[in-house]
């Protein structure tokens, strides 16, 4: 019987302060996440808010829970649905400001232990925010003034800068 060779995987390696300072890491890439921000919104109080523990799935609301792929191992009197935000922040001429922001969906039924979100969706939403991107289409209106008025909030200046991020959240 033939040995079969494990074929090596695309792999990056996450480091925290700037990329290009000489560590290059040990796969083939390396992906610095220290100016992206986690925001999520409760789709039905449509309160915002930061936890920086979204950036390794780590959350609090997506601890102890299983993923699945069925919205209806999820749904029950408990579920709880979000919309997270990846949000990239740059330095421009103007400033610091607001350059990209990536949304998607997720439910989370903690009674259950049970959670349902499209990874792929995820990832490419916080591609999009990387990339300084604005793709905020999933979000209702209601959920668009909550990152609104959250943002302003954070920082002020920041908020007057994002033009293009202002102009998203009002359409």
């Amino acid at each position: 019987m033939a040995e079969e060779k494990k074929k090596p995987g695309f792999q990056f390696n996450i480091i925290k302060n700037d990329p290009l300072d000489g560590h290059r890491g040990q796969n083939f890439g390396s992906i610095s996440l220290e100016n992206i921000a986690p925001i999520y919104i409760d789709i039905n109080s449509h309160e915002a808010h930061l936890d920086i523990g979204g950036l390794h799935g780590k959350a609090e609301v997506e601890r102890r829970v299983k993923w699945v792929k069925d919205t209806e191992e999820v749904i029950g009197d408990d579920a709880k649905e979000y919309f997270l935000v990846w949000i990239a922040v740059e330095r421009k001429e103007v400033g610091p400001v607001y350059d990209g922001a990536g949304a998607c969906y997720l439910m989370v039924n903690k009674e259950k232990r049970r959670g349902y979100k499209m990874m792929h969706e995820h990832v490419n939403s916080l591609d999009d925010a990387m990339k300084g991107r604005i793709k905020l289409d999933i979000l209702d209106q209601e959920s668009k003034n909550a990152l609104r008025e959250f943002l302003k909030g954070h920082n002020e200046s920041m908020w007057e800068n994002s033009t293009e991020l202002q102009e998203a959240l009002s359409k």
